[in-house]
């Protein structure tokens, strides 16, 4: 059984109400668990990738098994930024919110993401990815190192061509994300709650599209490994941009767009 297209937008826009009206700590809290999700995925992702000879075959192993944090986010109501970038301007879309409530949200869980990313990164980089702690690292460890260099120096050789890409990655990305969450709320039963979530993840991972919360693990990790990547450059030329594409992708391609198309059929259902 599965919501009508416009009853997925209805919803949409009640998910985002309820989020709206959580408090920053419960926010925080919920927030943490999610990064903290989000970096399980893309953990397993740079182990199950490791070793791994044939590109096309290696993106789509890390894009199989990264949905992982996703799936669990979603089905145990955490709070993900990139979905809050969707999910709650669909409620002020729909009246049932305000954009100040957007904003504080917005920042609470992007705070609480960056966290609970980090936390798991920096437990990788003393666990599986080194060889009881640091300095040595694992043939994990040396992926993950790879991994981080790969998202951060390409973009800084190329200039400004290299923001302008990382941030249409960030739009690619979220809209996919978004989907997989929209897709999640058509399904009324968790099989397919579990492929509407997989399927879109799979895709933007394996394309190689950039997420922010998930790169507030992948660099973060490589950098507390060795990786030749500073924090600045990490912010400047990877989570900024990215970070700014993801709320594009997730606000105007998804949410926007969306609400706009079942505007008028909003207005003749019942609301929630």
């Amino acid at each position: 059984m599965a919501n009508k297209p416009v009853e997925i937008v209805q919803l949409a826009g009640d998910a985002g109400k309820y989020k709206a009206n959580l408090s920053s700590g419960n926010w925080l809290i919920r927030s943490f668990m999610a990064g903290l999700f989000i970096a399980v995925g893309g953990a397993l992702a740079t182990v199950c990738s490791t070793g791994m000879p044939i590109p096309g075959v290696k993106s789509l192993i890390s894009g199989a098994v990264f949905p992982v944090g996703l799936i669990a986010i979603v089905l145990t109501g955490m709070s993900l930024f990139t979905g809050d970038t969707m999910l709650i301007p669909m409620a002020v879309f729909q009246k049932k919110s305000t954009w100040s409530k957007v904003f504080n949200a917005w920042f609470w869980v992007y705070i609480g993401n960056f966290v609970g990313s980090l936390f798991w990164a920096y437990l990788m980089s003393v666990g599986p990815f080194s060889k009881g702690g640091l300095p040595e690292v694992t043939i994990f460890g040396q992926n993950a190192i790879a991994v981080a260099e790969a998202k951060t120096l390409p973009y800084i050789a190329a200039g400004g061509m290299g923001l302008w890409s990382a941030f249409m990655k960030g739009i690619a990305c979220n809209l996919l994300v978004n989907v997989a969450i929209l897709l999640a709320i058509s399904s009324k039963n968790m099989i397919g709650k579990f492929f509407g979530i997989w399927f879109p993840i799979m895709a933007f991972v394996a394309s190689g599209f950039e997420h922010s919360v998930a790169n507030m693990y992948f660099i973060p990790a490589g950098i507390m490994l060795g990786a030749k990547v500073t924090w600045g450059q990490f912010i400047y030329w990877n989570l900024f941009p990215v970070t700014i594409g993801n709320i594009v992708g997730g606000f105007i391609f998804i949410g926007a767009v969306y609400y706009w198309s079942f505007k008028k059929e909003l207005s003749t259902i019942s609301p929630t």
